[in-house]
Parts: C-alpha cells; sequence; structure tokens
C-alpha cells in the first residue's frame, strides 16, 4: 500500500463510546510495532495512525478488533475478467493489496473471483476496479447506487440493530420482571422466568460477554465486564438453584432465583446505549452534506468544441468546463469566457451573489446563478478550496478534547475494584462464615456484583441529556450531545458571525425616496427589476411585490451597472451610479444628500431614472433582527464577552456594531480565519461558543467548545453545530446557558446517586451489617434495589421538566 508517512490514516471505529474506551483503544495502539503517531479522536468516531509500513494498518485494525471494539470495513467479492493463468490472479491479487484503503485482498484463479476487504472511507469498489484496469484486467462491479456502502449506511444499520435488540430485550424481560417481583407463586414461575431470560442473556446480551472476554486477554476491563460477570453469575445461579433447589433447602437455606436481575440489567444497559446513541446524533451527515456540494457530473468542452459529460472524478487540472444556470461548480477554475453572477454564500457568508467575468477565480460548491459560463480548472480532487474546508471541519472535530465525564474516568477502576470486593467477600465468608460460609460467601459474591451493576451509571448521563433535549426543544433549541450542555454552563466568550445570526441574511430595501413619484413610474421600476439578474434587483421587487407590471420593451442588462428598458417609446434606467453617470442623467440635490447619508451608514445605494433625472433612490442593506439588540444587552450583563465577524468591509461592520452595541469586531475576515480567531481566543482561555448560519462558518462551528447554529442557516452549519436555535433568535442563547445549567445539576446528581447507591450498597451486599444484627441483603432485593437505582435517576432526569 503506498502511503506518504506524513499522511495520518483514519481507522473508523464502533463500539468507542467513552474516554475510557478511548484511552484502551489508544493503548492497544501504541503496542503495534510500525505505528510511529496515533490519536483517538472520540468526537470523529475514528483513530488517526501515521505509519512506517503499509502492514501496521491490518495489524492496528486486528489490535482494535481484538480489544472487544470495531472497525468499520467492507467485504466484498468481485468477478475478475480478462485472467487467463495463475501468475495473472497473481498480479490483480498484489494491486489490490497495494491500494490505499485495502486490508486483505485475495484472488481465486479457479473461480475468477477477487475477495477484498477495505476501509470505505479511504477507497470503494469503483476505485478498486481502476486499479485492476491499470494493469490489463477488469472488475465486475455493479451499478454504484447499489454496491458502495457508505460509513452512514453502516452506522445507521448498526442502530436499527440496536434499536431492535433493545425493543426485544424489554418485551421479553417484562414479564420476568412482572413474574419475578409479583407472581412467584404460579406453577413453573422458574421455569416461564428462565425461558424468557435466557434469549435476553445468551442471544441480546452476548456482545457484552464477548468484549469482556477480549477485555481480560489483555488484562484490561472495562463496563462491559461488569454487565458481563453480574448477568452472568445471577443468570448461572439462578439456573443452578432452578434445577438443584434441594442443595439450598438441605442447608436451611431458601434457593432463589434471580432472571429478573440478569435479563433487566441487560435491557436497561442496552436501553442507555440507544438513548445515548440517539442523543450523539450523526455526526459524519455534516461531511457528508460538504461532499454533496460537489456535483458528480460536469460537462467538459473538449478542444474541438465538443461538449461531453463526465464524471467530477475524471476531470484533470487545465480541462475547460462548462456551468449552466442553477448549475453548482465543480471545481476551483479561473473563467475564460462568459459572464454570472455566483452565489460564493457557503464560503464569504455573505449574501449577495458576486459577478465573475472573464479571468475571476470560481469555488468548488458554489452555484452559478443565471448566467453561464466555461471555466479552467486550476485545483481538482484534494487541492479544492471546498475539500480544505472538509478536512479542517474534520480535523477541528477531532481535536478538541472532549470532556471526560464522571462515570468515564471511575469506570476503569470502578470495574476492578467491584470485581476485587465481590472475590474479597467470597473468601472472607469462606474463612470467617462458619458452616455455611462457601453457601453463603458465594449468595454475598453475587449479590456484591448484582448491586453494583452499572445500569444506573449507564442511564445517569443519557436520560438527563433526553429531557434536556426535549425541553430544549419545546423552547426552540436543539440539543445534540452532553458535551456542548457541559460546557455551555462555562461560556465568556461569544463569536459571533454577522449576516444570517445578529442580520436577517438577506439583502432588503430600508428606505425609499422618491424625486417625481406616481402608479407609473412605481410600475416601471418593478417592471425593469422584475426582469434584471441582478440579486439586488430581487429586494427591490421584493419591495414592490403587488405593483401592477408593464409591457416594457428592448430590456438590456449592464453587467456590473444594471438595467434600462423602453416604455412609451422613452428610456428608462435602474442601476448604480456608473450608469447614471454614463448617461449624463441629473441627481437632485435631495437625493444626493440622502445617498450620503445611507453610504455613511453602509448601505448600498441603487438609482431609478429616465433619461434625464434621477426619479428615485433606494437603500438596501442587511437589515439587524429585532432580537438581536436585546441579545447583546443580556449577554453582556451576564459577563460574556461578545466579538463579531464578518466577511463584509470595515464601514459595514462598524455601522453594525454600533447599532447593536458590540465593542469587539472584525471585518473582512476570511472563513479559515474565522476558526484562527476561535483557537486564539480558547488559547487565552477563554470558552467560546460560536454562533453562525453557513456553510463558511462550519469550520469555526467546529473548532468552538460550544457551537450554535441558526435554524434558519445552512443544513451543513446545523449539522456541525451541537446546538440549534431554531428560530434564529439570539435571546435564546441565554436559555441554553440556563437550561446547560439545569441539566448538568440534574447528570451531577444522578452521577452521585448512583455512585452513593454503590458506596452503601455493596458493603451490606457483603455482609458488612452481620456480625451486627445478622442482616444479610437477599439477591433477589439486590436485583430490585438495582432497579429502584435507574428508576431514582430516570426519576431525577424527569424533575428538569418542571424547571423554569
Amino acid at each position: 500500500m503506498s502511503q506518504n508517512n506524513l499522511q495520518p490514516i483514519f481507522l473508523p471505529l464502533e463500539d468507542v463510546e467513552s474516554e475510557h474506551c478511548a484511552l484502551i483503544v489508544d493503548k492497544g495502539l501504541a503496542q503495534v510495532k510500525g505505528i510511529e503517531r496515533h490519536q483517538v479522536e472520540l468526537n470523529n468516531r475514528r483513530a488517526a495512525i501515521t505509519v512506517k509500513e503499509p502492514s501496521a494498518i491490518l495489524e492496528a485494525v486486528n489490535m482494535i478488533k481484538d480489544l472487544g471494539y470495531g472497525v468499520t470495513t467492507v467485504k466484498q467479492s468481485f468477478p475478475v475478467l480478462q485472467m487467463t493463468c495463475a501468475s495473472c490472479a497473481v498480479s490483480v491479487e498484489s494491486m489490490v493489496k497495494s491500494e490505499e484503503g485495502v486490508l486483505n485482498a485475495s484472488v481465486n484463479f479457479a473461480t475468477a473471483t477477487l475477495t477484498v476487504e477495505y476501509l470505505p472511507n479511504l477507497t470503494n469498489a469503483q476505485a478498486i476496479q481502476k486499479a485492476v484496469q491499470a494493469i490489463g484486467y477488469d472488475l465486475l462491479v455493479e451499478d454504484e447506487a447499489t454496491q458502495q456502502e457508505t460509513l452512514e449506511a453502516i452506522h445507521q444499520k448498526k442502530y436499527r440493530q440496536l434499536r431492535r435488540k433493545t425493543i426485544w430485550a424489554v418485551l421479553l424481560s417484562l414479564p420476568v420482571v412482572v413474574i419475578g417481583m409479583f407472581l412467584m407463586d404460579i406453577p413453573y414461575a422458574n421455569e416461564i422466568m428462565w425461558l424468557f431470560a435466557t434469549p435476553v442473556v445468551l442471544w441480546l446480551g452476548k456482545d457484552f460477554y464477548i468484549n469482556a472476554w477480549k477485555q481480560a486477554r489483555h488484562r484490561s476491563a472495562n463496563m462491559d465486564t461488569l454487565v458481563a460477570l453480574s448477568t452472568g453469575v445471577a443468570y448461572l445461579f439462578s439456573v443452578f438453584n432452578m434445577i438443584f433447589p434441594d442443595f439450598w433447602h438441605n442447608r436451611g437455606l431458601h434457593a432463589h432465583v434471580y432472571f429478573e436481575a440478569a435479563s433487566v440489567v441487560i435491557a436497561f444497559i442496552l436501553l442507555g446505549k440507544l438513548l445515548e446513541e440517539k442523543a450523539k446524533g450523526n455526526t459524519s451527515s455534516a461531511i457528508k452534506k460538504l461532499m454533496g456540494l460537489q456535483p458528480k457530473t460536469v460537462t467538459i468542452v473538449r478542444g474541438n468544441g465538443e461538449q461531453a459529460e463526465i464524471s467530477v472524478e475524471q476531470v484533470k487540472e487545465a480541462d475547460v468546463l462548462l456551468v449552466k444556470p442553477g448549475e453548482k461548480i465543480a471545481v476551483d477554475g479561473i473563467v475564460v469566457s462568459g459572464n454570472s453572477y455566483v452565489d460564493e454564500s457557503m464560503l464569504s457568508g455573505e449574501p449577495v451573489p458576486v459577478l465573475k467575468t472573464e479571468k475571476e477565480k470560481v469555488f468548488a460548491g458554489t452555484i452559478n446563478q443565471k448566467g453561464s459560463f466555461q471555466f479552467r480548472a486550476i485545483k481538482v480532487g484534494k487541492d479544492t478550496m471546498l475539500a480544505q474546508i472538509i478536512r479542517t471541519v474534520q480535523d477541528a472535530q477531532g481535536s478538541k478534547a472532549p470532556v471526560q465525564k464522571l462515570v468515564d474516568k471511575i469506570a476503569g477502576i470502578f470495574v476492578p475494584v467491584v470485581i476485587g470486593i465481590a472475590v474479597l467477600t467470597f473468601i472472607l465468608w469462606m474463612v470467617l462464615g462458619g458452616d455455611n460460609g462457601v453457601v453463603q460467601g458465594l449468595l454475598a459474591f453475587v449479590t456484591v456484583l448484582v448491586i453494583a451493576c452499572p445500569c444506573a451509571l449507564g442511564l445517569a448521563t443519557p436520560t438527563a441529556i433526553m429531557v434536556g433535549v426535549g425541553k430544549g426543544a419545546e423552547n426552540g433549541i436543539l440539543i445534540k450531545d452532553a458535551e456542548s450542555l457541559e460546557l455551555a454552563k462555562k461560556i465568556n466568550a461569544i463569536v459571533l458571525d454577522k449576516t444570517g445570526t445578529i442580520t436577517e441574511g438577506r439583502p432588503q430595501v430600508t428606505d425609499i425616496v422618491w424625486q417625481q413619484e406616481d402608479a407609473i413610474t412605481r410600475q416601471l421600476l418593478h417592471s425593469i427589476e422584475k426582469q434584471s439578474e441582478h440579486p439586488l434587483a430581487e429586494a427591490v421587487v421584493r419591495h414592490l411585490e403587488g405593483t401592477q407590471l408593464l409591457p416594457v420593451t428592448g430590456f438590456e442588462s449592464i453587467t456590473g451597472k444594471g438595467a434600462k428598458a423602453v416604455y412609451n417609446g422613452q428610456t428608462w434606467f435602474a442601476g448604480n451610479k456608473k450608469l447614471l453617470a454614463e448617461h449624463g442623467i441629473i441627481i437632485g440635490d435631495e437625493l444626493a444628500r440622502k445617498e450620503a447619508e445611507w453610504t455613511r451608514e453602509s448601505k448600498t445605494v441603487i438609482w431609478f431614472a429616465d433619461s434625464r433625472q434621477a426619479l428615485a433612490a433606494l437603500a438596501i442593506s442587511d437589515r439587524i433582527k429585532e432580537t438581536s439588540v436585546a441579545a447583546v444587552t443580556q449577554l453582556q450583563k451576564a459577563g460574556i464577552e461578545l466579538y463579531m465577524l464578518t466577511g463584509d468591509n470595515e464601514a459595514t461592520a462598524r455601522a453594525i456594531a454600533e447599532q447593536t452595541g458590540i465593542q469587539h469586531y472584525k471585518a473582512e475576515v476570511l472563513p479559515q480565519h474565522k476558526a484562527d480567531f476561535v483557537k486564539q481566543l480558547q488559547q487565552q482561555g477563554k470558552t467560546v461558543a460560536m454562533v453562525g448560519d453557513g456553510i463558511n462558518d462550519s469550520t469555526a462551528l467546529a473548532q468552538a467548545d460550544v457551537s450554535i447554529a441558526m435554524g434558519k442557516g445552512s443544513d451543513i452549519a446545523m449539522d456541525v453545530a451541537k446546538m440549534t436555535i431554531i428560530s434564529s433568535d439570539l435571546t435564546r442563547i441565554s436559555q441554553a446557558i440556563r437550561l446547560s445549567k439545569q441539566t448538568v445539576a440534574a447528570i451531577r446528581q444522578n452521577l452521585f446517586w448512583a455512585f452513593i447507591y454503590n458506596v452503601i450498597g455493596i458493603p451490606i451486599a457483603a455482609g458488612i451489617l452481620y456480625p451486627v444484627n445478622g442482616f444479610l441483603l437477599n439477591p433477589m432485593i439486590a436485583g430490585a434495589a438495582m432497579a429502584l437505582s435507574s428508576v431514582s435517576v430516570v426519576g431525577n432526569s424527569l424533575r428538569l421538566k418542571l424547571k423554569k
């Protein structure tokens, strides 16, 4: 596999859900020879490794799987064409193995079949087919839409499997709980419970046992270990008691079964995992949507003028491409002929499309408006600005250190400590317990493991998050994960994008002054602007909506200046000051005064005139939202520093900052510099929230500690952000911070009760009260107490709903 040593390889991880799991994987990777650098990115669910030799990649994948975690890979078989001998098979196999992202490949000459395992984020069936074609053979690959499995599809499949498992576990556990708690005296109660509990433990919970065994082989332990031990021992103990009840009866003890403890624990843990998965949302969808900004096919113009449609992967530097009205631009390039307005809001965040004429640069992912033009490709594939944005977003998501939750910190020592206590309890009973010491010790051993089950711990965070998320949604705040909720209360600096965040995000007519107004002149202005392709014309059309249109003739769009048309034998103009100057049109004193005033406020002025004089002046700007000023005041009163960043010019930025009361602002800021600015604030020790609405904000959103998107903005900003304000009302940020404080308090309370329950419950289960008052905790009661601890955690989370 050819691999540049400086380039990290990303392994998509499965089941790495916490800092503790990430630490186990990181330690495992440190043992693999040939890996120079490694980092587990919990947010991105991937491990970044830099390797000296290609074989280390396969070893890394095997090590991760050996630890009980997964690496998302795709295994496929393809018929190989044009092979004539065994050495052909060897050639194909070695070629495929050398392809980046391929882990294993073998060619069976007898059946002419290639079996390959690869990383779907690094390669796909089409790339492997191209590699085989390069040496004179071919693969029979089905249509890409049906053949290629994406990472997102694989994650979706896993989520559906988890949901199915959880539903089955809950349904099968319900009758076990009902019988175990209330109907123990019915005939064959034990056998019925055994019948329902067995599929939950052995089928739906088998992953816990498999992972616990893998952990044990590496002398490690995680939550799976505790779940497997407690449920496994409870289940086997119950089966023994059901088959050999006399063993206990002869010793004067009752033969209890604990099937409900075993099945309920597994059902609860699966439910906790499902809630957590749901709360996390799909982090890869933002990247997928960014990639979706690039069209799949393009129109290439050959040297002889002939046009052909090719896939975007086939585009090479210096190719000339045609862009039609409404199409997305596929790669970065320079316009060689034609002109049009291009919507570059994804890069600049500014709502007004930009005029592109010859020798102007165009960028991948931006959208052409009404004209068409040809451009020469100068950057393709991984070099385009869009590809750089995608990479930066991924890096920012991965490099940000997640808040280490209390559960994850303690899980590493909690599991071995509980196992140690259980074993010590058994030994002490065996030594000091007299005649029934072994029996009582075994009971106490099981009771300790059952009562210490991490069910309440597993539910503490996700239940509070789900309630907090629900409450946020009621108030128009969508929250994706616990991390942003934990951090929101610590925010002391907020970076605000201007366009679409503080302002409405689209040009509007704010003022209009007429030198001479009547019904005809209004209708004429509306009629000319209705035919114009200029983006600002749309603002005028919206303002004059409902005004009747007139049948103008001889319409002509004058690039970069405006438009003119003829009505009743007279020529009328709508456009900028240059257009009027070119045609010797006079501007009256009052209109000139208004223009000077509006220019100071950084508004764009549009003129309407006949062939002699200006008849009207219109001021167009991006209007500040009604709630923005109140929101700025609220946040500044709370002691939060506010910074406004915009790609707009200095004058406009200053005008907006003055009107809203924001003290710190920066103008003419490029997207990548927004992320750098956030990083600078973080280096000063600040907890930074970034608020934005555009694709151009996505890098800064990913970099920030807390990322907040405006609901009326782009899908990509909303996907990258951990919070979304549905109404795009900035006053909701204060509400989000308050909700954060309440939710974090609930999570802390939940964790406190879950731990205190273990601190009190474990010694009692071990029999600490026996020497004092002869009390021994029945494992049945331990099972009920375990369930009660989970109910108390859920109940405490539901209290959040009542808070204001």
